[in-house]
């Protein structure tokens, strides 16, 4: 009695974590057992390696195909005592092994357990709610029109669940700056990465974080108070800030009204025309700013407004001179209906 006592603890401590290994050891038992008891049988037609696993899964499970079957009284009782209602009993539990794992996979992408292996994609840090998801759904839709299609990745801080789990990849972690975290998130392969938090210093501390975790990246970075754009630009020159224009919005339209309604148009990717960029490939011949100006208007239906010259801190130039010349690795903007993906560089040096 003490042995069989010993026995059962091992076997309710190996099968109630339903390892995975537990599985495999009950698989390996059921198999072998069922066929020293079928040999002892004598069902010799059922013993063949490949005819016995087929056999197996089949009685098993319960499908019951008929083809294979016990033909000794020994053997008969032996599949109706034993095979089936063990079989039974293995097969349900790797089913609902298997469908634990499927569903925990789940729930840690949705509730940002699961690290990610993505390259080139848009990383957005921080939960602001309402605003946050308008942002997601603007990125979603400037993503369709740009070749490649990068993953977007929410990571955040808060205690949520990924709002779009059948669109964007989602992380949650415990700091914005802690490696172990953040490497969940890839973050050192992100093409672009999105700073935006309820408070100011988060965002902070986090974009001195990411300057240091990826100097490749395009970074940006949302402040309530301007003030704290210069600060960040001291130490992180590559970070562009934007603060909050609200005010200056306001202001605007009491003196020029409908400002804001332009602004709006143009910053939308809903119908009608958009503020749009492109950069100057480094096999591009350098051109003028009236040829660019005429090519834009012509051939494609844009507006040039602008450039932004490759140095740190970027040199913003509107509303340029004809005169004026634009070199490889400059950002271009224009505005259009849509985005323009094909420009033909070498025709701009001829106009």
């Amino acid at each position: 009695m003490l042995v069989l006592h010993k026995v059962r603890k091992v076997l309710v401590r190996v099968f109630s974590e339903m390892r995975w290994y537990s599985i495999v050891l009950a698989l390996l038992f059921y198999g072998l057992s069922s066929w020293l008891l079928l040999y002892s049988a004598n069902e010799t037609d059922l013993l063949g390696s490949s005819d016995f696993i087929y056999w197996l899964v089949v009685t098993g499970s319960t499908v019951g195909y008929g083809d294979m079957s016990p033909v000794t009284d020994a053997g008969k009782l032996i599949v109706s005592f034993y095979v089936i209602p063990l079989g039974l009993s293995i097969f349900a539990l790797v089913l609902g092994r298997v469908a634990s794992w499927v569903s925990m996979q789940w729930q840690k992408g949705v509730k940002g357990l699961k690290p990610l292996n993505l390259e080139n994609h848009v990383l957005v840090i921080g939960w602001n709610g309402q605003r946050t998801l308008q942002l997601l759904n603007l990125l979603l839709k400037e993503r369709d029109e740009v070749a490649g299609r990068p993953d977007i990745v929410l990571c955040v801080k808060a205690d949520i669940e990924n709002p779009m789990p059948d669109l964007i990849e989602f992380v949650k972690v415990n700091s914005f700056n802690h490696d172990d975290s953040m490497d969940r998130a890839c973050i050192q392969s992100a093409s672009v990465i999105i700073m935006d938090n309820p408070e100011d210093d988060v965002t902070m501390t986090t974009a001195l974080y990411c300057s240091k975790r990826n100097q490749n990246a395009h970074m940006l970075a949302y402040f309530k108070d301007e003030s704290l754009v210069e600060l960040l630009q001291n130490h992180c020159p590559n970070v562009e800030c934007t603060p909050s224009v609200a005010v200056e919005m306001l202001a605007k339209s009491a003196f020029d009204p409908g400002s804001g309604l332009i602004q709006h148009d143009l910053l939308t990717v809903q119908d009608g025309q958009a503020q749009y960029s492109i950069e100057v490939p480094a096999d591009a011949p350098t051109f003028s700013v009236d040829s660019l100006f005429t090519v834009l208007k012509r051939d494609y239906h844009a507006t040039f407004i602008g450039y932004v010259e490759p140095t740190i801190p970027a040199k913003v130039t509107l509303n340029p001179d004809l005169t004026e010349h634009i070199q490889a690795h400059y950002k271009l903007f224009y505005i259009a209906k849509q985005r323009i993906n094909q420009l033909d560089w070498q025709s701009l040096a001829h106009v």
